[in-house]
């Protein structure tokens, strides 16, 4: 073989050599680029629950969308009037902002949980209170017992009557709210909740949403599969945008991806609600799903 021959295989060799290389940081720099935008645009991702009615919206953090779903189901269970929602949630916002406070104020140094309530008025004891199932439902049995005629009472007068508050009249700041998500949470308004969320990151609990739901809404019947990737639940009308709604509520603290019903579909990396296909489209099904 000639000198010349030589160097020139040699020069394609270096010219294969730089190709592959180049090659290799572009794909090397995509999947970089791609996860840095993934990543970037999950920290700009202000997670939220917005509830709709007509032009109102009112926002609220996911751990207290949670709560306020919580107060709406256990009414439910009851027996209750969407009115007892409202006035729980109203309640439970001005009380503790719907969160389950393991402390209370200079008026109640022993007020616990999500309804403020006092274990040295009788209200249980603090392990009780502080149980927000046994909290909401407690309220509610107050409720009934000492304003048997709630529904025709405005918000504030009807919680004033059960919580015997300093400040009575305060109720009255958190009844829009109360009532656009116990609108939503007792399903009288279809696809009136979103919530905006991170994608998850660890596996969906089906196990632990399934456990939750029927402790407050004993009536549910939540069926998960073996794998731990779908709940599904029969369900029509208010009660199914009820049971869907709560999901969306709970998407945060269980992992949930997706949630379906009535031909609508929430979907956690949509942002909201899309037009339910396949399976999803069921009649008379909640479906929702889980991260693995």
């Amino acid at each position: 073989m000639s000198s010349s021959a030589a160097r020139r295989r040699a020069q394609r060799r270096r010219r294969t050599t730089v190709v592959l290389v180049l090659c290799t940081a572009l794909v090397v720099g995509g999947a970089w680029a791609a996860w840095r935008f993934v990543d970037d645009s999950e920290v700009l991702v202000r997670e939220r629950c917005t509830a709709v009615v007509g032009p109102d919206s009112f926002e609220l953090a996911p751990d207290q969308a949670a709560n306020a779903a919580l107060i709406s189901a256990v009414s439910m269970d009851r027996g209750l009037p969407a009115r007892a929602a409202s006035i729980g949630i109203a309640t439970g916002f001005q009380e503790s902002k719907l969160r389950n406070i393991d402390y209370g104020d200079r008026a109640g140094p022993d007020s616990r949980g999500l309804f403020q309530q006092r274990p040295s008025q009788g209200w249980g004891s603090e392990e009780q209170v502080m149980d927000p199932v046994y909290a909401a439902n407690r309220f509610f049995q107050e409720l009934e017992l000492v304003a048997p005629d709630f529904e025709d009472m405005d918000i504030t007068v009807a919680a004033q009557k059960v919580q015997r508050s300093a400040f009575p009249d305060a109720y009255a700041d958190h009844e829009p709210e109360g009532r656009a998500y116990a609108s939503a949470l007792t399903g009288n308004s279809p696809a009136g909740l979103n919530c905006v969320l991170k994608s998850p990151q660890a596996p969906g609990d089906a196990a632990g949403f399934a456990t939750a739901l029927t402790e407050q809404l004993s009536s549910a019947d939540p069926v998960a599969a073996a794998d731990g990737s779908t709940v599904t639940l029969s369900a029509s009308g208010t009660r199914g945008w009820a049971l869907v709604q709560w999901a969306v509520a709970h998407a945060q603290q269980f992992g949930v991806t997706s949630a379906s019903f009535g031909g609508l579909q929430w979907v956690r990396s949509e942002h909201g609600w899309v037009s339910a296909t396949g399976p999803q489209a069921a009649e008379g099904t909640v479906t929702v799903t889980f991260h693995r």
